[in-house]
């Protein structure tokens, strides 16, 4: 136990130091993740004309954008992108022979990468709320276990998932263009783009019928007190249910594509 939660700090701090390096790159992501942040509350004062949306006042509709900007740093994971290119380029061979799983290597790893990215994403909400200063209202904020449980399960959905769906370059040795997939549901369901409840019913189930929702949707409709008690626990233990599922899918794939997996390299 003792040797695992060494290895596992090992590798977080390795790539805290190697995340301060590209900082460049963290200041461009960090200012394509504000567009939305910044743009969106536009729409709404044009959509809104004074009133209510989906039971969103304006105050309440700015402090949604600013808390999934927020929420979205530390919970959205990107890494299919970078084992895809150590399986497509024979370097994955390496994690077979390590002392530490993949998983468990990936998970502290990305896990210093949102630390770092969620420092990005603060000065940047300070500078929303001092833009939109007299239209945003934070007074809904809640933030109790309910929220705190539900952001942590959201970043381990948003990891779990990633990685199952990661695995599929064992299969297709290239999955570029299928990860390119991913952000095409992941934007419209998961309450990034828009809230879900601004949509018709039919796509709010579908929403909520998918892990995407369970990733920053809920986590922030949580810190904003649209739910609260048995609602909001429910839709945790669901949360909770897609970490499952995903781990066991990704344990599947694994498996499977660990021993038709190659390594020559392209």
């Amino acid at each position: 136990m003792i040797n695992r939660a060494r290895q596992n700090l090992g590798v977080l701090r390795i790539y805290m130091r190697e995340s301060l390096v590209y900082r460049a790159n963290w200041l461009i992501w960090i200012l394509t993740d504000a567009v939305n942040c910044f743009a969106m509350p536009l729409v709404f004062i044009a959509a809104a004309g004074g009133r209510s949306l989906a039971g969103y006042s304006t105050g309440e509709f700015f402090a949604y954008y600013v808390t999934i900007l927020l929420v979205g740093s530390f919970v959205t994971s990107h890494f299919m992108w970078e084992l895809n290119w150590e399986i497509k380029e024979g370097n994955f061979s390496v994690y077979l022979v390590r002392p530490i799983s993949l998983f468990r290597y990936t998970f502290f790893r990305n896990l210093s990468w949102r630390f770092m990215r969620v420092g990005m994403a603060i000065p940047v909400a300070i500078l929303f709320l001092w833009v939109y200063r007299d239209s945003v209202s934070l007074n809904e904020w809640r933030l109790g276990p309910e929220f705190w449980v539900s952001l942590v399960l959201g970043h381990c959905l948003s990891f779990t998932f990633v990685m199952a769906f990661a695995m599929l370059a064992l299969f297709l040795e290239n999955a570029e263009s299928v990860f390119e997939l991913y952000y095409v549901p992941m934007l419209f369901l998961s309450g990034q783009l828009f809230p879900v409840d601004l949509y018709p019913d039919w796509a709010l189930a579908l929403a909520r019928a998918t892990p995407f929702y369970y990733t920053t949707g809920l986590p922030t409709e949580l810190a904003l007190g649209r739910y609260a008690g048995a609602e909001a626990w429910r839709f945790i233990a669901i949360q909770a249910a897609w970490v499952v599922g995903s781990y066991v899918v990704h344990r599947i794939l694994w498996k499977r594509g660990t021993k038709q997996y190659a390594g020559v390299g392209i």
